[in-house]
């Protein structure tokens, strides 16, 4: 084994630990390959949240058969929530998987991979938990300046449509000591900007304080030299007051919030087991919107739950409007094994009264014209500011533009200046005068100074 190749589906915990895969194997003394036909190890790290991930995932190690006809000497590895979820019966479907693993033993694949290499037979484990957080593992960042921060794993709440707290476990919070020690180690590292990841980072520290303490991590992160801190997923039952006041008062922390609704009905949020109605929700935002004017807000909708009725729907479609969001991921409801929202639905579907897909997808598609009228408008606002924008290197369809992100998380497409490549402006803050406004991106010009 001498290449590997690292593919992922799904949030950004997964992201973290394909990192995290890839510090194992380069510390095993193997380096990048670009295509699968030149990696000696090819790993999957997946997602199962929705159907399309599992399908994602199905269609392409199947198309990796010829591969091993060729080269049986290949190894093909599946691990995060897929490995975590089937176990051996993965190997059913695709028998020429080598190795399957879960999300709770990321540092026993180079092992794995050796006894599938040695002894010519697949190998599965899956862990039902562990007392190791995967931050303590080595790292292969994806940027230089950015890099992902787990503060808690697994989830506690079981909302009836999910399966994250069936295949990341209960929730566990790292102590603050530890958090603050590696934010200290990647600003030395010369890292700009970390993510703080969790489930539900709103609760962090619940389990291990016995009160939810995210506004003292905030606070804590942007004393260890991190000039931007992010973080993901706010769970909107769990957002406190003193959380608000910290990214309010803490400079480094941006002014982007992801809060997922999911639905704007009070009996579909039941049924959800969410935890909060819309009632509850737009007075947060509102609250939000108080504390931090220029706030750019996302969320989560689903479409289509099991029971879901147009004056639900319609609903949904009046807290995107009052929330103004400027992006939201929407998705059509996917029934997940296990869950109970999925038994709803086969009891819908075995009753005749399941909603027709015709009518979900015209539900899906009016969601979606209303969010993309929101996230133009308030893009459209920003038209003449000035925006601190982090570089990130050149636009993936023009290489002659730089592409970054501004505080609002928002892609910032700027021309290269005369003489310059785009690659020199990466990991590096640039002042942008924004020009022009699409729904999804904004354009500019360089203004004032920048880190060169």
């Amino acid at each position: 084994m001498q290449t590997y190749l690292v593919r992922t589906f799904g949030c950004q915990m997964n992201k973290h630990d394909s990192e995290r895969v890839s510090g194992l194997l380069k510390a095993s003394g193997l380096t990048p390959a670009v295509e699968p036909e030149t990696a000696d190890v090819i790993v999957f790290m997946t997602c199962c949240v929705r159907e399309k991930a599992d399908e994602r995932l199905a269609g392409q190690v199947a198309s990796l058969k010829a591969l091993k006809a060729v080269r049986p000497e290949a190894l093909i590895a599946v691990g995060g929530c897929i490995g975590q979820r089937d176990g051996e019966r993965l190997l059913e479907a695709l028998p020429h998987v080598d190795v399957v693993f879960g999300t709770h033993n990321l540092s026993h694949l180079p092992a794995l991979l050796e006894t599938a290499a040695s002894e010519r037979h697949s190998v599965v484990e899956v862990l039902d938990a562990t007392e190791n957080f995967t931050s303590d593992l080595p790292s292969e960042r994806e940027h230089a300046w950015h890099a992902w921060v787990p503060i808690a794993v697994g989830c506690d709440n079981f909302c009836s449509y999910c399966v994250v707290p069936y295949v990341r476990g209960r929730e566990r919070s790292r102590r603050l000591e530890d958090i603050i020690a590696e934010c200290t180690g990647l600003a030395d590292d010369g890292v700009l900007e970390v993510t703080l990841l969790g489930q539900n980072v709103n609760s962090y520290g619940r389990d291990l304080y016995g009160e939810p303490r995210f506004a003292d991590v905030l606070r804590a992160v942007a004393s260890t030299g991190i000039e931007r801190i992010r973080f993901a997923t706010s769970h909107p039952k769990d957002l406190s007051e003193a959380t608000i006041r910290a990214i309010a008062e803490t400079p480094e922390v941006m002014n982007a919030l992801h809060l997922p609704v999911q639905s704007g009905s009070n009996r579909v949020l039941e049924a959800m087991n969410r935890g909060y109605t819309r009632e509850r929700y737009l007075s947060l935002v509102d609250r939000l919107y108080d504390a931090l004017p220029s706030l750019a807000l996302s969320t989560d909708v689903i479409v289509g739950f099991p029971g879901e009725t147009s004056e639900d729907f319609e609903k949904t479609l009046d807290v995107v409007r009052r929330a103004r969001y400027d992006q939201a991921f929407t998705f059509i409801y996917s029934p997940r094994e296990g869950t109970p929202a999925a038994a709803l639905a086969a009891q819908s579907a075995a009753a005749g009264d399941a909603t027709p897909h015709e009518f979900i997808q015209a539900r899906f598609d009016r969601l979606v014209g209303e969010v993309q009228r929101s996230a133009l408008d308030k893009n459209r606002a920003l038209v003449g500011s000035t925006q601190r924008v982090l570089v990130e290197g050149p636009s993936r369809r023009d290489p002659h533009m730089l592409a970054g992100r501004c505080e609002g998380n928002k892609v910032v497409h700027v021309p290269v200046p005369s003489g310059r490549t785009a690659e020199q402006f990466a990991g590096t803050f640039a002042d942008v005068r924004i020009t022009g406004a699409q729904t999804w991106f904004l354009t500019g010009e360089l203004a004032g100074t920048n880190d060169l």
